[in-house]
């Protein structure tokens, strides 16, 4: 259902806590910390390790990646 609505160009807001679903599913991937919004990390240059540097609030927290 997702793939059928992007496929006609509509915006969908991706929640989940499955880090290789997001990975796999997403063209971008903000990342929270502590309720607030981290980082902002491409398709083509997101990795797990990426995503859970910012989540953890790793160094370079709080400016947009990538």
């Amino acid at each position: 259902m997702i793939n059928e609505l992007v496929s006609r160009d509509v915006g969908v807001v991706f929640i989940s806590s499955e880090l290789p679903e997001v990975i796999g599913m997403c063209d971008r991937i903000l990342v929270m910390h502590e309720g607030r919004i981290v980082a902002e990390i491409a398709h083509s240059e997101v990795t797990q390790e990426k995503v859970m540097h910012y989540a953890t609030g790793g160094e370079g927290a709080g400016v947009a990646a990538g």
